[in-house]
Formats: structure tokens, C-alpha cells, sequence
């Protein structure tokens, strides 16, 4: 049995600030998970920190480009290292955020290690570019489009590697159904999408169960799971930035977590988006960790 490891990635640089002179309070995602004994109830190892750089827009503006740019390249390739290194191990890498743009650190480490598919699990597609948006500057809402080489060169070229996903290797869980334009695009470029709707249809863990296995093929040396805290229902999981309505429950997040999890070929997880200032009560907290305990097998 793998070991996991848990690594603190506590960057909120990829968001938008919550309210003029604040900053986003998810990079307390992982102390509060902490709080809550995930490194104990997962028999883990500690994998210790990746400090981030300080939250500093500057004097940058919309049109701008994706602010924090330099800061988020220099993470990432830090972020990377450490991943990296886990996975050549043959650990299980359990990465807490932070908000979504931790996962280009996950995807430049597996870029360098070969070629690996990606499950989003995440109520918007996170796919926001110059190419269908003139609103490209938070990195946490454009992540995806980053890693399979969309946008500046900063960012989605690091060593060389663009891209570090092929789109025909990222698969989305939990996409709300009203987000019509944005699955168009993704349909276009046959990236499969299966939104909230989809997941009550046919089943979360039928179709988990046929994803994994659509990975479990030697093109691909494994996967990596990214999970943000918004692909759950705002009446469990209010304290994203967010919130949007016709969330998953909890059972059907473990029922969708689980079989992909259990996949030999499944490599590490990203934990984000979760913010502490907005659960001052932590029963949110209480939850994820819940989550993501029971998916990984130690209920």
C-alpha cells in the first residue's frame, strides 16, 4: 500500500480579492484540514510546506494578463519539485491548498515524469482564456486552459514542456449544468464533461468507474485528481468563493472520489478553494475532511 503524504500548498494567488484591501482566505485550507487530524485519520506521512510567495497585484489592471504571473511561475515550479519527487517515489501525494492554480504545479511534476490525464472535479470548468475571454487575470479560474497550453507564455511554457496536459487526457466531474457555453467549447475540443446532472443520471461511481479505467491504458504512466471544494452544494460547502447553487451532496462526491482514488494509477490529489474566514464555525472543514477521508478509504 502507497503511503500518503501531505503537502501543504497555501497559495491563494491565483484569486480575485474578496473585498478591496483583503486577500483570499483559502490559503488557511490546510491548517484548517489539519485541525480536523486528516494527517492522523489517514495514517499519512508529513510532507511539510511549500511557502508561497506574497499576495501582491501590484498596480496591475484588467487587460493585464494573469496577475501574480511571476509569483505563481516561481511556485509552480517549486510546487513541482516537491510533487515530483513524491510521485518518482511512489508516494501518494495529498497536496491542501490553496486555491485551484496549485494544480500547475501538479501538472508541470507530471509533465516532467511523462504523460498523465487529469479528473477536475469542480462546479465550473476552470478554462477561462484570452481565446474566449477578455477577462483572463485570476489564474484559479483559468488553470486548466493554462496547463493544456492556453494563454501566456509565462505560465503555460515553464521549462519548455507546454502543454503539460493534452486536452484529450483531462476529464471534468461536477461541472454545473448552466455553464452552456463553457461545455460547448470543451465538446469541441472532445474533452468530456459530465455535469452535475449527468452524475444523478448514470451514476457517480458507474461513471468514475469507466473514467478510471479509460486511464488505465498504456499511453498514460497514471492521473491526478484535482478537487475544489465548490463542486459541493453551498448548503454543506458555503465557504468557497463561489458558491454556486445544484451542488453534489457529500455521498455523491465519495461515491465519485472513491473508485478513482482506488485506481493504482491514480497518483495524487489536489485539495482547494475551501476558505476558513467564510466557516468561522468550521463545520465546512469538518466536512471536507470528512470528504476526502472516507474517499481515500479510511472511514
Amino acid at each position: 500500500m502507497r503511503n500518503i503524504v501531505v503537502l501543504d500548498a497555501p497559495s491563494n494567488l491565483g484569486l480575485r480579492p474578496p473585498a478591496p484591501g483583503t486577500v483570499p482566505g483559502c490559503h488557511k485550507l490546510a491548517g484548517a484540514l489539519r485541525e480536523q487530524r486528516i494527517v492522523q485519520r489517514l495514517r499519512a506521512l508529513e510532507g511539510g510546506v511549500v511557502v508561497p510567495p506574497r499576495y501582491d497585484r501590484g498596480d496591475w489592471q484588467e487587460g493585464d494578463g494573469v496577475f501574480n504571473a511571476a509569483a505563481l511561475a516561481s511556485y509552480t515550479r517549486r510546487l513541482a519539485d516537491r510533487i515530483e519527487g513524491h510521485v518518482r517515489a511512489g508516494d501518494f501525494p495529498l497536496v491542501l491548498g490553496g486555491d485551484c492554480s496549485i494544480n500547475l504545479g501538479a501538472a508541470l511534476a507530471l509533465r516532467r515524469a511523462g504523460r498523465y490525464g487529469l479528473a477536475v472535479v469542480d462546479a465550473s470548468p476552470d478554462f477561462r482564456h484570452p481565446g474566449n475571454s477578455d477577462r483572463v487575470g485570476a489564474a484559479g479560474g483559468e488553470e486548466v486552459a493554462l496547463a493544456t497550453g492556453r494563454g501566456q507564455d509565462d505560465l503555460t511554457d515553464l521549462e519548455g514542456l507546454r502543454p503539460y496536459l493534452r486536452d484529450e487526457d483531462v476529464r471534468y466531474f461536477g461541472i454545473r449544468d448552466c455553464f452552456e457555453e463553457d461545455r460547448a467549447e470543451l465538446a469541441e475540443l472532445k474533452i468530456p464533461v459530465v455535469t452535475v446532472g449527468d452524475l444523478r443520471e448514470w451514476g457517480a461511481e458507474t461513471l468514475a468507474t469507466v473514467t478510471r479505467q479509460a486511464f488505465e491504458i498504456p499511453e498514460l504512466d497514471g492521473f491526478w485528481v484535482h478537487l475544489d471544494a465548490d463542486v459541493l452544494d453551498p448548503s454543506v460547502m458555503p465557504a468557497v468563493d463561489s458558491p454556486d447553487p445544484d451542488g453534489l451532496t457529500p455521498d455523491e462526491l465519495v461515491a465519485l472520489l472513491r473508485p478513482l482514488l482506488a485506481s493504482e494509477h491514480c497518483v495524487g490529489l489536489n485539495v482547494t478553494i475551501y476558505d476558513p474566514d467564510l466557516d468561522p464555525e468550521g463545520t465546512a472543514g469538518a466536512l471536507l475532511t470528512d470528504v476526502v477521508v472516507t474517499a481515500l478509504g479510511y472511514a
